[in-house]
């Protein structure tokens, strides 16, 4: 009756040196050296036992990646089969080596060929190794690739962070153009309550005074504003017409327009009080 096989697992180990080394280790009790595996834990995967007997036997802690191959051989009449997974080393070992392994060394591709003592590992490792150099050079390539878009992203953004400081003066202009029309338009509600109150000052000087006195006043408001008597005229003028409709109006705004700024009507009450 057949034996249930033995399950292990193991790693093609790899350390990223120039060229990338592959690990070895010695068995203390045979002396002898093989590639770093075990067998499987109660409910253990085989990924995941070929992580943990690499960390225990090489002290380093790995990066797994892709899956390798399968040997199978014989070992005390059972037949034992073992898993490997290409794995990236860290730099330094972070624990202790197990009790059963008396040391761990990093060997370029065809020394680690020859210092293996099984022909079925040298076998194994003489077909995946030049894979796994393979897949291991792709994967640097590709880090590389991404430490450099992560470097061109980091200018950028940089550079993105700078631009604002470097527009802030026109920014801060952007709120004194935008009150300029206010400020130029302000005067215009002072010129429309000016036009309402003309008709009062061309008139007031003909209710409240005598003849000599309404000419004094024109005669003084001429000298004070120097329009105002020609605009009186415009004026009264344009009061005697009776518009047949809003559009016929519209000739009185010339006249509306040239009246000074002045109050015209606080400048009569003045010289009414003081001719009194």
């Amino acid at each position: 009756m057949a034996r249930t096989p033995v399950l292990a697992a193991g790693g093609i180990v790899l350390r990223r040196e120039t060229p990338p080394r592959f690990a070895v280790v010695r068995l203390r009790k045979r002396n002898e050296w093989v590639l770093p595996k075990g067998k499987l834990d109660d409910g253990e995967t085989p990924r995941a036992a070929a992580e943990r007997e690499v960390l225990e036997e090489t002290g380093h802690d790995v990066e797994v990646h892709e899956f390798l191959g399968t040997l199978v051989y014989d070992s005390g009449g059972r037949s034992k089969v073992v898993h490997y997974w290409r794995m990236d080393a860290g730099g330094k070992p972070v624990r202790e080596l197990m009790s059963d392994i008396r040391e761990v060394d990093w060997l370029p591709l065809d020394e680690a060929l020859e210092r293996l003592s099984r022909g079925y590992e040298r076998a194994f490792l003489e077909n995946v190794g030049p894979i796994a150099l393979q897949a291991a050079a792709h994967a640097e390539r590709e880090r590389r690739a991404r430490l450099r878009v992560a470097a061109a992203d980091r200018r950028r953004a940089r550079l993105a962070a700078e631009e604002p400081a470097a527009d802030a003066p026109a920014i801060a202009e952007q709120p004194v153009a935008a009150e300029m029309p206010a400020a130029i338009e302000a005067p215009s509600p002072v010129e429309v309550q000016l036009t309402a109150e003309t008709p009062d000052v061309l008139e007031t000087p003909a209710v409240d005074a005598g003849p000599d006195q309404s000419a004094m006043v024109a005669e003084h408001a001429a000298v004070d504003t120097g329009e105002a008597v020609a605009t009186g005229r415009v004026a009264a003028a344009a009061s005697e017409q009776t518009p047949s409709s809003a559009h016929e109006a519209e000739p009185v705004v010339p006249a509306v327009q040239s009246i000074p700024r002045k109050n015209l009507i606080e400048r009569v009450r003045d010289w009414l009080r003081r001719a009194a």
